[in-house]
């Protein structure tokens, strides 16, 4: 069963809670979260991307830019920008999003069960990464952003949540720049808090939707305390790391995209050739934007004409990893056609998050890239299957929004 439970949260003084809030330090390069910075000194992003305060000349990886990370985080503290809550608490956590609303639960999860399977994977991660974030929490002391996860929705749940934001009032209302509206309730009642962790307690299993690498990173970092500390008792901060907890029908995916630098070697008449041999059935729909309106289907768009690709019978696969549309764009197209085997690591392709709109697709091929390929969002309940599975998706196949903001609420576990 999943533990989901509360915590002594270190988050922005409402008077600050506005300036402080940031996008995730993952979403920008070091050149846009300068900017977005730029004469505000209380932005998060000076712990989440403190290379910002350093020469330019520094790596983002340096040792400097983790120290300043922790040093950064003390000074906000010392300030009293952040604050830490005086008793541990859930906070409710509330985002729209062009009309579209989903609420999730703000808490610490467990790095055992995560160990165990029970928060389960649909990606792998990459070490580099892992290292990068482990290097980051260990210089702040903190799980500085939290882990996205998803469970299989329960009524009671929701109906608590929405009975507690329906008669207090939030902590924070801040519409970001980008038009999204964040508002942070604090859930405070402790039989209130008891209740929610034991309706948790009743769920089998949690789901990464984002921040693979946020878990693994706590997850190492956990252990590493373990080891070090001859007195464990496992009721420790460093056995939790922060999450935000969303019903699986308040979510929805975005599709993620695909752009190829070239044709392999094929004109583009051979290659619409080669495209029907393998079965699809393909169509110019003209050079206004085509989006994909189901699944097994593709939009491609080519020297300037957008086609529809519409799949065979015979290429749809009931097996969970191989029946996605992801998977059949790879099967099919990007390994036997364009000759691209590893997604990870070729340099000829890249990956473009559906909220960029299709208009991105057109303009990456106008400027450095060849095709695109739109391809329909993987269906939330088919994440929850393949994690079910064990097994991992094809790199780049979801991309959630809106973002989980970043800074309104961190989790010291030193």
């Amino acid at each position: 069963m999943a533990t989901v439970r509360p915590f002594r949260g270190l988050r922005p003084k409402a008077e600050w809670a506005e300036r402080v809030m940031a996008l995730p330090y993952d979403v920008m390069n070091r050149e846009e979260a300068e900017k977005m910075a730029e004469g505000n000194s209380a932005s998060f992003l000076h712990i989440s991307r403190a290379e910002i305060d350093l020469p330019k000349e520094i790596s983002a990886y340096s040792e400097l830019v983790y120290q300043k990370a922790g040093e950064n985080l003390k000074a906000f503290e010392k300030k009293g920008i952040l604050e830490l809550e005086k008793e541990p608490c859930y906070y409710l956590y509330q985002q729209i999003m062009d009309g579209r609303k989903q609420v999730g639960v703000v808490a610490t999860v467990s790095v055992e069960e995560y160990e165990k399977g029970i928060i389960k994977r649909h990606e792998f991660t990459r070490v580099e990464k892992e290292e990068d974030r482990v290097r980051h929490f260990q210089a702040c002391g903190a799980h500085t952003e939290p882990v996205f996860l998803t469970y299989r929705s329960q009524p009671e749940i929701n109906d608590h949540m929405m009975e507690w934001m329906e008669k207090n009032s939030p902590l924070y209302e801040i519409v970001g720049k980008d038009g999204v509206a964040h508002a942070l309730y604090k859930l405070e009642d402790k039989k209130v808090i008891h209740r929610m962790g034991k309706l948790f307690d009743e769920i089998p299993a949690l789901y990464i939707a984002d921040g693979h690498h946020r878990c693994a990173s706590a997850a190492r970092i956990g252990k590493l305390k373990r080891e070090e500390n001859p007195d464990h008792t496992g009721i420790e901060e460093y056995n939790y790391f922060l999450a935000v907890v969303f019903p699986e029908d308040h979510l929805e995916v975005f599709d993620y995209n695909r752009v190829v630098k070239d044709l392999n070697g094929l004109s583009v008449t051979s290659f619409l050739e080669r495209l029907r041999e393998k079965g699809f059935e393909v169509e110019s729909v003209g050079k206004a934007p085509y989006r994909p309106e189901k699944k097994h289907v593709f939009g491609m768009y080519l020297e300037g004409i957008w086609y529809r690709l519409t799949a065979a019978e015979f290429m749809i696969n009931s097996d969970v990893i191989q029946g996605l549309d992801v998977s059949m764009l790879s099967d099919y197209i990007l390994g036997p056609i364009l000759g691209i085997e590893d997604l990870r690591r070729d340099a000829r392709i890249d990956f473009i998050g559906g909220i960029r709109g299709l208009e991105e697709l057109e303009r990456r091929c106008n400027q450095d890239m060849k095709v695109a390929f739109a391809v329909h969002p993987v269906d939330i309940r088919d994440l929850l299957l393949v994690a079910d599975a064990g097994e991992v998706m094809p790199p780049k196949s979801t991309w959630f929004e809106p973002k989980l903001a970043s800074g309104l609420f961190v989790h010291p576990y030193e």
